[in-house]
């Protein structure tokens, strides 16, 4: 979804818009699964064992980036869901090779940091410079990799990465932003995705 924006596409707003749509369509599909009952085959694919009585993995990766979208300026906003996007599959891959229920090894969490990290520094450079903005990158790739490396459970849920990784990634990154001194409209969105960005 990100690409949308940054290959001109669609602008910020109408991303946002994209976003909320997608969103009530999975809130939809989730909804038909989880309190009708309905079987589909697509739903084989895009869930879990652990998922069948639990939002899926894929509707917590829109309704996170979806939310950031919301929230967040562009600058922000886009790396935090690339994390997901690309370093959140990387950290899967290199993860694989470990026993279950085994925390993921210290090489693959530096791999997602330094995933994230590359995947930061272009959008945030630019908007804040080498210091600040690197700073910022890094704060964010820190916040994405303990939120695909640590799964809290919340009254018993445990809190899938998908819905983890942008909000943290663009938490710490925009803390960073608001602690050198920008201004809160510098950092967040609008709350609705109509007002002008």
């Amino acid at each position: 979804m990100p690409l949308l924006y940054l290959l001109d596409f669609v602008t910020w707003t109408q991303l946002g818009w994209l976003m909320v749509g997608l969103s009530a369509v999975v809130a939809g599909l989730e909804t038909i699964r989880l309190v009708v009952g309905l079987d589909w085959t697509v739903f084989d694919e895009l869930t879990r064992s652990y998922e069948e009585s639990n939002p899926a993995g894929y509707a917590l990766y829109i309704f996170s980036t979806t939310a950031v979208v919301l929230v967040f300026r562009p600058a922000i906003a886009v790396p935090g869901m690339l994390m997901l996007a690309v370093g959140d599959p990387v950290s899967g891959l290199l993860g694989r090779t470990r026993k279950a229920g085994e925390r993921k090894r210290v090489s693959t969490l530096a791999a997602m940091f330094l995933v994230c990290l590359a995947l930061g520094l272009p959008f945030l450079v630019p908007a804040a410079g080498p210091v600040v903005g690197g700073v910022a990158a890094a704060a964010g790739a820190v916040g994405a990799t303990l939120a695909d490396g640590m799964k809290p459970v919340v009254a018993g849920y445990v809190i899938d990465d998908n819905l983890s990784i942008p909000p943290t990634a663009c938490l710490a990154a925009a803390g960073v932003l608001l602690v050198v001194g920008w201004e809160l409209h510098e950092v967040f969105s609008p709350v609705l995705p109509y007002v002008a960005v």
